[in-house]
């Protein structure tokens, strides 16, 4: 007997609602091929951020292949913000965290979006986990550890008796 499944598009939203300045903007998800060039450009980056070697006809991102990202992770949506006056630094967080979105899914979306667009803001850094360890444990650092409860004990070194030989 063949397994049925309820219709996707009655359990899963394609879609990203971001809100800006009052307003909500519903970003619908990409097509198929769109996506996969998202996701290819999103590979490549991040390839080289871990300082990966690219071949020499590997075309790399500028100004106008950003904005061409941007406008490919947003679809209708760019021309709508542009319309309302959003300013760039908006469109472009929008588009990143549409990019994230697409490539990685809604919890990465959603952290860089509370992250304010600062990566170094999506994870916590050495310093602050440092603090939440010292924070969370400060009661039971001066609480001290049990012993062994194996009904041995080890001597203290210097008071251990003289080894007896057997004859």
């Amino acid at each position: 007997m063949a397994a049925r499944f309820d219709a996707l598009d009655e359990l899963f939203d394609d879609s990203l609602e971001l809100p800006v300045g009052g307003k909500t903007y519903r970003i619908p998800s990409p097509s198929a091929e769109d996506g996969l060039k998202v996701q290819k450009i999103a590979n490549l980056a991040v390839r080289l951020m871990a300082g990966g070697e690219v071949s020499e006809d590997t075309e790399l991102l500028d100004d106008d292949g950003e904005l061409d990202l941007i406008k490919l992770c947003l679809g209708p949506v760019y021309d709508e913000l542009t319309a309302d006056g959003v300013s760039w630094a908006w469109v472009r967080h929008l588009g990143m965290t549409s990019m994230l979105w697409i490539t990685q899914g809604i919890d990465t979306a959603r952290n860089y979006w509370k992250a304010g667009g600062d990566p170094s803001q999506m994870a916590p850094n050495r310093e602050a986990r440092r603090a939440a360890k010292k924070s969370g444990s400060a009661a039971a650092s001066k609480t001290r550890s049990r012993g062994s409860t194996s009904g041995t004990s080890a001597r203290p070194a210097g008071k251990r008796s003289p080894q007896v030989a057997k004859a």
